[in-house]
């Protein structure tokens, strides 16, 4: 009786204390997530010169996995695993939806982590009178250089100032899916801020804390797995446009908390004379307009996203308008997370006067390319699709198939959004050019990621005219999203191709290539917006300064009179 007393204390005990996932359960979901990257990571080789990382080298992997304490470390073992890529389309994803908001943002301003909003409603002026402008010294004792090291992995973005970015931004912003201990935080925080007004002073601020925080997974295999979703959504599914449209989709996933990501209207104000068309509503797909500077016209065009083709029509619009009404126009896709390639391509073919030539993809050739290019043609077929889809299908399965039986495994650049790499400016129906022919000016930043990426590259390499701004971000190829593990339920985004230029880049971070990944699109007129003069003033001294340089682009002074050019090395190879 004794025995079956402490057996049963054993039973409840064990109930009470839920086991985790065993040492053999994670190696063999690393090894799952592993063979997924090895299967269909585009830029292995890159990644290899690039940066020094071999994703197909996982013996230390798998011995940390296997001594992992628990399963939430784990999970930052794979989240490590995949921020060493350095590729900022890659994250590994946790099943949680546990989030935590101090209640206001930070951003890198002049090298410091500056606020740059105050929700108001959770922290009141007269209890927490700091303002934005202000310095976020520390956080619990922690200085905010330490803690954007400390989340530098959570947040990966190709570029390192946009990685610095996105990491001060989640010093007050907690997601437990991409951060395994998001949930490990005080009631209450204490931060340090320097104030503008004179001298440091702390407050204590609470957490907002919203949804579950996933804190085991356990030893047992989930009723609905991973791998049986997947084998059931490819099982139905019969659309032929799915590869293609996996192909283009260049999109990084959103970072709320960086103002003005994604967002419609512009970071900065624009002059006070700027007359605006389009942009009053949320609904609106572009804020455009017009002003007036030292007897000019200029035009302004904001793509916030390239998510959606409705956008092309409102476009031609607004082109049609500023070729009648314009001196130079103003391209902005600063901030822009990026979306549809091919959006992309079509809205530069109504800034391109000329036929361009667009960037190639290099396709990591799989079976499972192979498969899907075989299949979306006989259906496309079978559909009565239209022949130039029926004829892109057959070059991407000729050429994949193809690299597919040689060593790299890698294609030639493709188009992804025709037959040819060469592109045509948009026309009317009786065959006329529509595009407009007038000066044009790009701004980009360090957060013009993906097909932003893309559509400053063309941009670049067909010489429209000069990027006024800071080099992109370097997301460059397609993204697709993967159950990566059965027992711990993980999933990851993951670059499938490596966009190609027209011509290749020398940089002093990165091997020559023709690559945007990493690399990114350095701009010929170098000018930072992030500085706290304009975010106190909105922007004015950026505006004026883009400003001035149009003017004298139009004027027609060349781009190394107008100034601030990057040093040589960071320009094209000839």
């Amino acid at each position: 009786m004794k025995h079956l007393r402490i057996l049963s204390l054993l039973l409840i005990a064990a109930a009470l204390c839920p086991a985790q996932m065993t040492p053999s359960e994670k190696v063999q979901d690393f090894s799952q997530m592993a063979a997924t990257y090895a299967m269909n990571y585009g830029p292995l080789q890159w990644k290899r010169d690039a940066v020094n990382f071999d994703l197909l080298n996982i013996g230390d992997w798998l011995t940390k996995a296997m001594n992992t304490q628990d399963d939430l470390d784990f999970y930052e073992l794979c989240v490590s695993y995949v921020a060493s890529l350095n590729d900022a389309h890659d994250v590994f994803l946790l099943p949680s939806d546990f989030q935590a908001y101090l209640g206001f943002d930070v951003d890198i301003y002049d090298g410091k982590t500056i606020i740059e909003y105050i929700d108001r409603r959770l922290l009141p002026t007269r209890d927490f009178p700091f303002q934005v402008g202000d310095e976020l010294v520390s956080l619990d004792s922690v200085s905010t250089q330490d803690l954007i090291q400390q989340l530098t992995k959570y947040s990966i973005a190709g570029n390192p100032l946009s990685t610095s970015r996105f990491a001060a931004s989640y010093i007050t912003f907690r997601a437990q899916e991409i951060m395994p201990h998001a949930h490990m935080i005080p009631a209450l925080s204490t931060v340090v801020i320097n104030r503008q007004s004179g001298g440091a002073q702390s407050f204590s601020i609470p957490w907002l804390k919203v949804g579950t925080p996933l804190t085991i997974v356990g030893p047992v295999l989930p009723p609905f797995s991973n791998s049986a979703a997947r084998a059931s959504a490819s099982a139905t599914s019969h659309d032929y446009m799915q590869p293609l449209n996996r192909l283009q989709n260049l999109r990084i996933r959103d970072h709320k908390l960086v103002l003005g990501f994604g967002e419609l209207k512009p970071v900065f104000t624009l002059p006070g004379n700027f007359v605006l068309r389009m942009g009053s509503s949320i609904f609106d797909s572009f804020y455009t307009g017009t002003y007036q500077a030292q007897g000019l016209t200029i035009g302004y065009i904001r793509i916030p996203s390239f998510d959606s083709f409705f956008a092309s029509g409102d476009f031609q619009t607004e082109i049609d308008y500023m070729q009648k009404n314009t001196d130079g126009l103003i391209v902005d896709i600063m901030r822009n997370p990026g979306g549809s390639g091919c959006l992309a391509e079509d809205l530069l073919s109504r800034i391109m006067p000329n036929q361009f030539q667009t960037l190639g993809f290099e396709i990591r050739a799989t079976r499972q390319w192979v498969a899907d290019f075989q299949q979306a043609l006989q259906d496309a077929k079978a559909a009565g699709a239209p022949a130039p889809i029926v004829k892109q299908y057959e070059k991407l399965l000729q050429q994949v198939t193809a690299a597919f039986l040689t060593p790299s495994g890698r294609t030639p650049p493709l188009p992804i959004c025709g037959t040819s790499l060469d592109v045509v400016s948009a026309m009317d129906k009786n065959g006329q050019v529509i595009a407009y022919s007038k000066p044009v000016m790009l701004l980009a930043d360090e957060l013009s990621a993906s097909a932003a990426d893309f559509f400053a590259a063309v941009f670049q390499d067909n010489q429209r005219g000069p990027i006024f701004g800071m080099r992109t971000m370097g997301a460059g190829g397609n993204v697709q999203q993967f159950n990566v593990s059965t027992y711990s339920e993980g999933q990851a985004t993951l670059t499938e191709s490596l966009m190609h230029r027209k011509n290749p880049i020398s940089t002093p971070e990165y091997p020559t290539a023709f690559y945007v990944e990493n690399i990114g699109v350095r701009p010929e007129i170098k000018q930072d917006y992030m500085t706290v003069d304009n975010l106190l003033n909105h922007g004015a001294t950026f505006v004026q300064s883009f400003t001035d340089a149009m003017v004298m682009i139009i004027n027609g002074a060349t781009v190394g009179q107008v100034g601030n050019l990057p040093p040589i090395e960071n320009r094209l190879v000839q």
